[in-house]
């Protein structure tokens, strides 16, 4: 006779590291507001499903609009590294397109990640460089205008 057996074991198409997203509209508000949240694994999960969103320019757009940089600023001075590591690659994915660009310079990102061109982390002062590389890119009338 068969017995039932419930595994301890995630099936092996659910990745634990990603953050369960709505749809349409209500994703990056939620993906916000768990950014805010006090518990690490959800500021963790919330910043890897965000990082996979930001290749898109239009998401870019709407995260900005959301107000991402505000927060995404303040998880530069986390305690956790892997939290300012995602927080790094998220702005530098940002920074790739133009609108990203615009919205660092507006909300002075750039002055929040001078201080981690000092951090312990190898990875972020890698992203750290590589945003301000993306930064150097952006048209000088672009910055006059800010």
């Amino acid at each position: 006779m068969a017995h039932a057996r419930i595994s301890a074991n995630l099936p092996p198409d659910i990745d634990p590291t990603k953050a369960p997203v709505a749809f349409g509209q209500r994703a990056l508000p939620k993906l916000n507001e768990e950014l805010q949240s006090l518990d690490l694994l959800t500021q963790q999960r919330a910043l890897m499903a965000l990082c996979d969103l930001v290749h898109d320019p239009e998401k870019v757009y709407q995260a900005i609009a959301v107000g991402f940089l505000d927060n995404l600023k303040t998880l530069l001075q986390h305690h956790d590294c892997i939290v300012r590591q995602k927080t790094t690659e998220i702005l530098y994915i940002m920074a790739m397109h133009n609108i990203g660009r615009q919205g660092l310079v507006q909300n002075g990102i750039i002055f929040a990640l001078i201080e981690l061109l000092d951090d312990p982390e190898d990875i972020c002062r890698k992203n750290t460089h590589q945003v301000l590389e993306m930064m150097a890119k952006i048209p000088e009338e672009l910055v006059l205008r800010f």
